[in-house]
Order: structure tokens, then sequence, then C-alpha cells
């Protein structure tokens, strides 16, 4: 299986200027995985250290953080020497020894020679909380679910993804069935690396589900065994309202679906450290399109997706004859289903701020507004082939963005100021509207 990630990784060990680096990302999203191929692909030897229920290496780290020390000291763990220049360390659910994270400061600053990749499910809850170490001594990497790009990497679509990212849209309409087709898959599959192996390895939409079952179980699990006993309740209603705040026409978080009566004071902590965890994205309102967008945010207001837009149709009980529909299963759930799929890969792309808009009486909303660092573009999301986007022209009437885009299931189509980019082809939405403008220039 293949992951973008990968080339990061390759880039982060040529950098003069490289540090520790933390992988951050959900439970089961392959960040172990990604680890050890890394260090396959680019080391002599890789050294992996599990510091969930290790005793040795907590008592290795409980000590002063001398890096010659715990050098010696994982090298009597692991029975070799350890090589600076050729061997990848791992430091796997480091958040279980919070003075190993402390100790990347220490490697930063006294051994840059050595190479150390780190993660754990549930590092971002230890960061939130202000577990020990320095800002800006250590990289950090997001890793989510496999992009549909890179389900067509697995699927055997090779040259499927390599022409995605071409942007030649005369050809890529030509084959349009083939992703849309992907497509519907992807929708039920999603990303989760063990999901989408059973997959390519039996094409058994059935135990597709038992797998994404099992990972919801385990998401469950971790609730009542990592979460404050006091939010636990909390955070597992919070999580399983999600499909039916997804399923309304204005999807905003409303607290009265979780329970009736609820307040935002109560489920705040419950939102955070679901965020924390990587199994949910909030995406916050803005009323307004200045640079930063961040600027014009407001807190009050959001929507929440799920990590995986598989894993929101197994919660939402999505039936496998649903694929077989036609293209109903864009539609299906309300459009639930598409909105997920776009704000997940959305999150994939590199520096992209994601928000959404609605104007102050309510009467406009746009699905999501992006923030490029130089340029707001409003995306409009159509389930189906139907592309009236009232609000959409409203925004643009108002703000004057050189470009929008709408997605849906249509081919693609530049007109005016509107671009038109199929479903299957948002992850390229910043080089489409890079080109778009380009030729607004050149007019």
């Amino acid at each position: 299986m293949y992951r973008i990630a990968i080339e990061k990784l390759l880039k982060w060990k040529q950098s003069k200027r490289r540090k520790p680096l933390i992988i951050e990302g959900a439970r089961q999203v392959g960040k172990t995985w990604l680890m050890k191929e890394f260090g396959k692909q680019a080391y002599a030897d890789t050294v992996y250290i599990n510091f969930d229920s290790n005793s040795r290496m907590a008592e290795l780290f409980d000590s002063d953080l001398d890096v010659n020390r715990l050098i010696m000291g994982l090298e009597l763990y692991v029975g070799r020497k350890i090589d600076p220049e050729h061997t990848l360390l791992i430091f796997d659910e480091i958040q279980e020894v919070p003075r190993a994270l402390s100790s990347l400061k220490y490697f930063y600053e006294n051994a840059p020679h050595y190479h150390i990749v780190c993660a754990g499910s549930l590092l971002g809850i230890a960061l939130h909380q202000g577990t020990s170490f320095p800002v800006g001594k250590v990289d950090f990497l997001k890793l989510y679910p496999l992009s549909f790009k890179e389900f067509l990497l697995a699927t055997g679509k090779k040259q499927f993804s390599e022409l995605l990212g071409k942007q030649d849209f005369q050809m890529i309409t030509s084959f349009k069935q083939t992703y849309i087709e992907a497509l519907k898959q992807y929708y039920f599959v999603g990303g989760m690396p063990e999901v989408v192996q059973s997959f390519v390895d039996d094409k058994d939409f059935k135990e597709v589900r038992e797998v994404q079952k099992r990972i919801l179980v385990a998401y469950e699990q971790d609730f009542s065994k990592h979460a404050p006993n006091e939010i636990v309740p909390k955070i597992r209603m919070l999580w399983n309202s999600i499909p039916s705040q997804l399923a309304k026409e204005n999807k905003k978080f409303i607290y009265g679906l979780v329970r009736e009566g609820a307040r935002a004071k109560d489920y705040e902590t419950a939102i955070m450290w679901l965020s924390d965890c990587g199994l949910v994205h909030k995406v916050s309102r803005v009323n307004a399109a200045g640079i930063p967008l961040k600027a014009y945010e407001d807190l009050k207001a959001f929507k929440l997706f799920l990590v995986d837009v598989g894993l929101l149709a197994c919660m939402a009980g999505l039936r496998q004859r649903t694929l077989l529909d036609g293209n109903n299963l864009f539609s299906e759930f309300k459009g639930a289903l598409t909105e997920q799929y776009v704000c997940q890969q959305l999150k994939t792309i590199e520096d992209l701020g994601v928000y959404y808009y609605t104007n102050d009486r309510g009467s406009c909303e746009v699905d999501f507004v992006i923030d490029t660092g130089e340029l707001i573009v409003p995306v409009e999301v159509k389930a189906e082939v139907n592309l009236r986007a009232k609000s959409l022209k409203t925004y643009q009437e108002k703000f004057l963005p050189e470009v929008s885009v709408r997605t849906s299931m249509a081919d693609f189509k530049k007109e005016d100021w509107l671009v038109n980019l199929p479903l299957y082809a948002i992850e390229n939405v910043i080089g489409t509207v890079d080109g778009a403008i380009e030729k607004l220039l050149l007019v």
C-alpha cells in the first residue's frame, strides 16, 4: 500500500534543518506501518521501540536525559549498536512515557545527527495536556486515512490516480465512469488502511463492514480506557450523534441533538478530546472572507465530521445495495457522505485552512471556504448533478473572490468566475484554482 506521506518523510530525511519528527493521527490510520515502511525504504537499519506498557523504557527515561546515556540504554535494549547516520529510531506510543517526549529537545540540541520519528494513537491528547517538551524542537506530520488518490493506487488504478495529478480534464472526463465507480466504493470502504486492505484482498463488502465495526468498537474502548471517567458518557453520546447531525439539511452542530437541553459548556471537553484524538474534524464557521480566515472564525458555530467516510457510512447503516443504485449513493443520507468525503480530502492538503460560511441571517451558506494562505476560495458541494448554487452566487456577489468552486458529479467546466470540479478530483482543488486564475489573468 503506497502512502503519499512517504515522500514527505524522505524530504525530512534529506533536510539540513531536520528535527525529531512527531507523526500525529487517529488510531489505526497507519502510523506504525508508515514509520516501519519508511525505515525499510530509506535506512540500512531500523530500531523500533514501543513505549506502551514498557517498564524498562519508562525506567531508562525516568533518570537524567543525557543523550549518550539514553543511546547506550537503547543499544543494550535492542542488542546492537545504533549508527546515527544509517539507523532510523522509531518511538511508538511515545505519549506513554512523557519523559521520552521531553528527551526530543536534547536529541535536537545535542545529537541532531540521530534520525528519530515518533507516533502515538493518543499523542494529540498528551500534547494538549501540556506534556513537557519545548515547541520548536520537533517537526510535525499529520497522517489521515487514505485519500481518494491513495485509494485508487491501493486498488490497482495507478494510471487513473496519476491522470488526476496531471489535471488533463479532457482525458479524465473520457474515463469518468471508472472514477465514479471507484468513488462509490470509496464512500462505502473509506480510507482506513486495514479496511482498504481487506477490500483489496477479498472484494467483499460484508467483510469490509465487519472490519469497520471492529475499528468503531476499538474507538469506543479507547473512550473508556483513556478519557477521564466523568466525560466518557458525554464523549460516547456526542460521538454517536454525529451521523444524525450530518443528516440534517443544515449541518451545523446542535447540542440538543446529543441530549435534550444539552449546552455547549457540558460538551466542550468531549469535543476537544475527540478532536485531539484525531477522530473528528471540527470545521468552524466564518462570517467574512478576509485573509487569514482564522481572524473571522466564529467559535460558537461549527460542523463536526468523522475521521473517515467509510466509518460514517458504517455508523449510519448504509446498505451495500445502495452501491448498485445508480448514483443514488451520492445523495443518500442527504448528501452527508458527500460533504464528509470533501472535508476529508481537503484535510489532507497541507497548510490549508478549512471553514464554512453563513451570513448572519442564515439565509446564505457555503459548505466550505478554504484559505490557501494567498487566496480565499468558496467551495459549494453538490451531491448530484443538480447545479443550482444560489448561496455561492450570493457569496460571489458580496465578496468577489477571484474564483469559486462547485464540486459535484458533473464534468469539469470553467465558466467566468466558477469552476465546476468533479467530486473525484477535489484533491486537485489548489492546482485547479491556480490554473483558473492564470487563465483569468491572460484574458
